[in-house]
């Protein structure tokens, strides 16, 4: 048997971290120079929604944050105690790419791995992602566990969908792109502006990067829409998570246009972590789903034209070797 233990970026909701038995360390943030623990195991979906409007205010009226990572003493210490009670840990950890906490926590695996006799171990895993990205893949690891698999196959299997799972983010207010460095302040002052909403993703290195630009909230809203359902695989089978920074009635508009188009096993709808949401701002909107990999194929109608403008060429082409038409200008055939 092997405990599940993530960091609380992952951003799992407190009672599917009952119901699933998985163990989160937490973040602490310092607000308003006052350390503010990022998770509460206790809170119900409501209380943790009610939290997280009370959290982003504060940001929006100018709540000075600053954001902190998880030591390898305390994931020395929660692994030791795992290990030495007689199971296995598989630890998942947000991003490389963004956070130093998944190197906290391969430091303090080698550490205990070293120390221990009596034959359990530490799987590290970094997700090369934030958020829902991360609670996903860790849900997907404890139902793994319940259907009797041992820890050395869940690991891989999990380390398999790390590639493939997708984060595809929009922002509100550009400046907190700005404070973050991803962005320059005098091109977040033009873009909101001019109602610029970027599409921003985690890419296959594990970092944040911008996808493409929209004009205006709910041109981005739609985007988000059209690459979930573009790039999803399997849909019937995935768990699709939404984390949004105070912006709850614009999540379930995504979640409505969502199941419009596509079934999926469930969602899940939260509060955006408060270590990584302080980063991105109120009204920021996530969502994380399994694809063939990360490099998205485009959004909706464009991406569909496209496609359809390929196959009707390749079908004249295929007639025109047939010879049942002239050919096409600029195909290579000669006249």
């Amino acid at each position: 048997m092997f405990q599940v233990v993530v960091d609380s970026g992952a951003n799992i909701p407190a009672e599917l971290v009952r119901h699933y038995d998985i163990r989160v360390l937490s973040f602490i943030n310092i607000t308003d120079g006052k350390p503010l623990v990022c998770f509460n195991p206790d809170l119900t979906i409501e209380e943790e929604r009610s939290k997280g409007k009370e959290y982003y205010d504060a940001i929006r009226n100018g709540m000075k944050v600053q954001t902190g990572l998880i030591g390898c003493g305390e994931f020395e210490d929660c692994f030791r105690e795992i290990c030495e009670s007689g199971e296995d840990v598989i630890s998942l950890s947000i991003s490389s790419g963004i956070s130093g906490t998944y190197n906290a926590s391969r430091i303090a695996a080698e550490t205990v791995n070293d120390e221990m006799t009596n034959g359990h171990k530490v799987y590290t895993i970094d997700t090369m992602n934030a958020s829902l990205a991360t609670g996903i893949l860790a849900i997907y690891a404890s139902e793994m566990r319940a259907e009797g698999k041992e820890a050395e196959e869940v690991a891989e299997a999990i380390r398999q969908m790390v590639p493939r799972i997708n984060g595809v983010f929009t922002v509100d207010d550009l400046r907190y792109l700005a404070r973050t460095g991803r962005l320059t302040g005098s091109k977040a002052l033009i873009g909101n502006l001019l109602s610029i909403k970027p599409i921003l993703r985690g890419d296959k290195e594990g970092h944040i990067v911008q996808y493409k630009k929209c004009h205006g909230r709910k041109a981005s809203l739609n985007t988000l829409v059209s690459l979930v359902c573009d790039n999803i695989v399997d849909p019937e089978n995935q768990i699709l998570g939404i984390a949004h920074a105070d912006a709850y009635e614009e999540s379930v508009y995504i979640m409505n246009e969502i199941t419009k188009r596509i079934k999926v096993r469930g969602f899940i709808n939260t509060t955006y972590d408060f270590c990584t949401g302080s980063h991105v701002g109120p009204e920021t909107i996530a969502l994380f789903f399994l694809g063939k990999d990360r490099e998205l194929s485009g959004d909706g109608i464009l991406a569909r034209a496209q496609q359809a403008v390929s196959a009707q060429i390749e079908a004249l082409r295929e007639r025109e070797r047939d010879g049942h038409l002239s050919p096409i200008p600029g195909s290579g055939s000669r006249i």
